[in-house]
This record gives C-alpha cells, sequence and structure tokens, in this order.
C-alpha cells in the first residue's frame, strides 16, 4: 500500500513532532507543525450517505503528536480525516532538502515531444495551458467538472481504463493518495514513459514510490514566513490561485 510507503518515509521527519495548527477552509485544508513546517492539500468531497459532515475531532488536535495524526492518511475512516493525515505528511516533508530538476525547456524535467498523447487525471488548468502546445493530444479526466476550460472538454472517467493504457506521459494529482485511486490508476498507465504526480497534495517522499511507475513528483515547498496569510486565506474559502505568493513549486525525478 503506497500510503503505508509514504508513512514510513515520512517517519524520521515527524519524530518529536506535534501538530500546532490546523484550519479546514471550503475546498483547501492547512497544518502546521510545532516547528513551523507547513502543508496544504484539498478538502475532499464526503462519500455520500456518511451523514453529517461535522468533524468530531474538532478543537482536539493542536498539541497532538504528528505521527498520530499522520497515520490518519492510512488508517482514517473518512476521507477527511485521510486528507489531514495527509496534510501533516506534506508538512513533514519539508524537512528535507531536494534539488529542483525542472527548466523551461522541460517542464517538470520531462522531455515532451510533439507526438506525445498526454494524460491528465484532475484538471490543472495552468499545466494544461503548458504542456498542451508541446504535445499531439491532451485527454483530461476529472469527475468534479464537465468541461476543461478554454482547451476543450474534459473525458469522462468512465473511459480511463480505455484512454490511459494510450498515454505517453500522465499528471495524476496528488489527491488521488488521500482518495485511495493511485494505485488503480498507476496500473492503467502501462504504456506511460513519465507519470507525474503533481499539485499541493503531492506528498515529497521519493523513496516511497520507488518500483511504482511514478517518475517524478512535482509539489509544493510551503513558505514558513507566510504562515498567517496562509492560513487566513484558507479560513476565508481561498482556493489554491490565492495561495500563489505563499509557495516554492519544485519538481523532483525518482531514482529507480
Amino acid at each position: 500500500m503506497i500510503e503505508e510507503r509514504i508513512f514510513a518515509a515520512a517517519a524520521p521527519c515527524l519524530k518529536h513532532r506535534t501538530i500546532a495548527k490546523v484550519v479546514v477552509g471550503s475546498s483547501l485544508l492547512a497544518v502546521a507543525l510545532d516547528n513551523g513546517a507547513i502543508g496544504v492539500t484539498y478538502v475532499p468531497r464526503e462519500e455520500p450517505g456518511r451523514g453529517s459532515s461535522i468533524f468530531p475531532h474538532a478543537g482536539w488536535l493542536e498539541g497532538k503528536r504528528a505521527p498520530d495524526i499522520a497515520r490518519w492518511a492510512v488508517t482514517g475512516e473518512d476521507r477527511l480525516k485521510r486528507a489531514i493525515g495527509l496534510g501533516v505528511l506534506i508538512a513533514a516533508s519539508e524537512a528535507q532538502t531536494f534539488h529542483d530538476g525542472q527548466t523551461p525547456e522541460r517542464p517538470f524535467g520531462v522531455a515532451f515531444s510533439k507526438g506525445d498523447v498526454v494524460g491528465m487525471v484532475g484538471y490543472i488548468r495552468p499545466v494544461e495551458k503548458l504542456i498542451r502546445p508541446r504535445v499531439k493530444e491532451m485527454i483530461i479526466f476529472d469527475e468534479g467538472i464537465m468541461a476543461g476550460g478554454d482547451s476543450g472538454e474534459v473525458t469522462p472517467t468512465a473511459l480511463q481504463a480505455k484512454l490511459l493504457p494510450t498515454c505517453d506521459v500522465v499528471f495524476l494529482t496528488g489527491t488521488t493518495v488521500g482518495g485511495g485511486t493511485l494505485a488503480s490508476l498507476l496500473a492503467m498507465s502501462v504504456r506511460a514513459r513519465e507519470i507525474i504526480l503533481i499539485g499541493a497534495s503531492t506528498p515529497l517522499y521519493p523513496e516511497a514510490f520507488r518500483g511504482t511507475g511514478v517518475t517524478v513528483l512535482a509539489g509544493s515547498r510551503w513558505l514558513k514566513s507566510h504562515r498567517e496569510a496562509i492560513f487566513k486565506k484558507i479560513s476565508q474559502a481561498g482556493g489554491i490561485a490565492c495561495l500563489k505568493e505563499d509557495v516554492i513549486k519544485t519538481s523532483l525525478r525518482i531514482q529507480e
């Protein structure tokens, strides 16, 4: 289970850490650890039929051991608990040092070809605008929207099993980790020479992804000095676009 591997890789970074603050907004949540490290991820849509959306642990998280809350990413019985756990894992990855492998010619450190068919699970408009002119075709899946903005329609997710195996490069959003769909999507991406896990919800632990087929982790490093701005914007229902001044995007290649 990939989530177990991520938790194991994060264990040294979580040791002796506690939860300083948690804010859950309408589309994002943020976690701060006692050392100032910050993790941001998406607030998931709740599973149908679970009844009340009230979070029973409200007011209880601050001061708790970070490893205990991070474990929710693996064991959480609902999507919100798993998302909070993922937020802790993302925050803890700040303790690691990485070299950003991307250049203007090689976005995300990947060489795209004019003949490439690119799949994207989870629509990220800036990435589409960057990549679409470089390739033959982009196939975008997103169960939450019906159209991909200015550049074309989103393909029904029912066709993922048919079309992902035709893709040369695949982008998967980090939310597939907490959502439990990553393993099945990786199994569909059998032809892809590059699989890029991308977005704020991407946990930056390369050792956890060795042998999975993922080749690049494209995630976010949140600026400690912007903590109050980050939490204020999220608490006031801000989305990822309003946090662009508070983050450093980074891409790292997984070495097999």
